[in-house]
């Protein structure tokens, strides 16, 4: 059984990455393997968590992946290890728009039959905290919070106030946390700046949230909080076993099998893996763990490349792969690599698989604020004012190397770009809310759209993608 923990708060902006992240850091410094999970759809937190515990930072989602998957997930990632640590998303009871509690931080506890350790930003109140505590702790009989950290507190008498208004909340104060300017991560339009673009800063933030942690929480407190979580009794997920039942029990529908036929397992037709080369690098950092492990499993070859330094994709490619990120604070260097932007092009146009997500969109696009991307799409993109955000809920519109037609997906959108026009003449999917409209791009091979996925949600995105290129062209 993994001793585990939940880090949610009242609200965004509270400090549950820091707090998470300096907790995370701080265990991991005492000896113990501590397996780092964020709730919800985020990239960019699990990039610190991994910085912090030398492991992958691994999301949990009940809204892409189905809430029977939320436990065989933590199992999965959380296997070997003496802690896990699972920082929340939003507030503790907010989760996907008019969906109740679901993907809820609260959801996920529940499911983990984790307990609760709400991180209060005390920086404008004193007794209301107490209230405030009350409140989070007696909504759901079922979330069992045990225990509050206080955080941007001023002074000591302003500790004293606080600690004397919770004595009669029965909650316990396991930490308080003073206002620390070291700790803190920069944001920018899509939140915190990724590990990637900062990796010496990361690392002295990360060392200064431990310390911050150490000094101001009770840690022996917080682990035995932590193993009096019972036993999940859940089986880890295992992508090999979710490849060949091609369903992995997610209760989210899932995605027909590619016409091409033949075995689970795929693989080229003069028998060895079909390679496919994965964009990583600073430009391209969001993805889920769980992809690539089920490229694998399908029969792949990943390989990774950077598209800021690499003059060509990884020798023998057979099918690529353009997930999220930041194209557009790189576009200029993006640009200038124009070689290999011209390869990208030749493999798109020779039919071999590409799906691109959000950042993967941008790029395969004629141009991003007037700056020559890789031309693949008829499209031109740039920044916006507006913000586009929300789990989506998505119908395959056209055959593609993901999806059969018809085929059902869940996703979720974040970007402060647009993209004319937002569809090509075979769209990629057709999303049902908040508004009826379609998306995307579907041409030969290629599946580009501003729609991120969770392939643990529906494997067969894997399995089709990784038969199609075995079946396709090679670079």
């Amino acid at each position: 059984m993994v001793a585990r923990l939940v880090i949610a708060a009242p609200s965004s902006g509270a400090g549950k990455t820091t707090v998470a992240t300096g907790l995370m850091a701080a265990f991991a410094g005492r000896g113990l393997a501590v397996s780092p999970h964020k709730v919800g759809p985020d990239y960019i937190d699990p990039g610190y968590h991994a910085l912090a515990t030398g492991r992958p930072g691994r999301n949990l989602d009940a809204y892409m992946c189905g809430t029977g998957l939320i436990a065989p997930l933590f199992e999965h990632g959380a296997r070997g290890c003496d802690l896990a640590v699972v920082e929340g998303v939003m507030g503790l009871y907010d989760g996907a728009a008019d969906q109740g509690e679901l993907a809820s931080t609260a959801q996920v506890s529940k499911l983990l039959k984790a307990p609760v350790v709400l991180v209060v930003d005390a920086s404008s109140q004193s007794r209301s905290v107490a209230a405030l505590v009350h409140g989070f702790a007696s909504w759901d009989p079922e979330v069992r919070i045990g225990g509050v950290i206080l955080n941007k507190v001023a002074t000591d008498r302003h500790e004293h106030l606080l600690r004397e208004a919770l004595g009669e909340s029965g909650v316990p104060v396991l930490g308080v946390l003073r206002r620390a300017p070291a700790v803190a991560t920069p944001s920018r339009h899509l939140g915190l700046v990724p590990v990637a673009e900062r990796q010496a800063q990361a690392v002295e933030a990360v060392a200064a949230q431990a310390e911050q942690v150490l000094q101001g929480c009770d840690l022996d407190a917080l682990l035995a909080l932590a193993r009096s979580a019972p036993p999940l009794h859940a089986e880890a997920w295992d992508p090999v076993g979710a490849v060949r039942t091609r369903a992995g029990g997610s209760g989210v529908p899932t995605l027909p099998r590619a016409s091409s036929g033949g075995s689970t397992v795929a693989a080229r037709n003069d028998g060895s893996q079909p390679r496919v080369a994965v964009a990583g690098g600073a430009a391209f950092t969001f993805s889920y763990a769980e992809h690539a492990e089920l490229l694998t499993a399908a029969g792949a070859e990943v390989v990774t490349f950077d598209p800021l330094r690499d003059e060509e994709l990884p020798e023998g490619t057979r099918g690529l792969v353009i997930g999220g990120g930041f194209p557009e604070m790189y576009g200029a260097e993006l640009s200038a690599n124009e070689p290999l932007r011209k390869a990208v092009a030749a493999l798109a146009a020779s039919g071999a698989p590409v799906a691109a997500e959000c950042a993967g969109l941008l790029y395969l696009a004629r141009s991003l604020d007037g700056t020559p991307m890789c031309g693949v799409l008829d499209a031109d993109a740039r920044m916006s004012e507006r913000l586009t955000l929300g789990y989506r809920d998505a119908v395959a519109v056209s055959d593609s190397s993901l999806a059969a037609a018809g085929a059902r997906m869940r996703g979720h959108e974040f970007h402060r770009t647009v993209i004319e026009p937002g569809a090509g003449a075979n769209a990629a999917w057709g999303l049902r809310q908040p508004e009826r409209r379609v998306e995307g791009f579907v041409q030969q091979g290629v599946h580009a759209s501003y729609v991120h996925t969770h392939w643990a949600g529906a494997p067969e995105a894997a399995v089709r993608f990784v038969e199609h290129c075995a079946n396709g062209p090679v670079a």
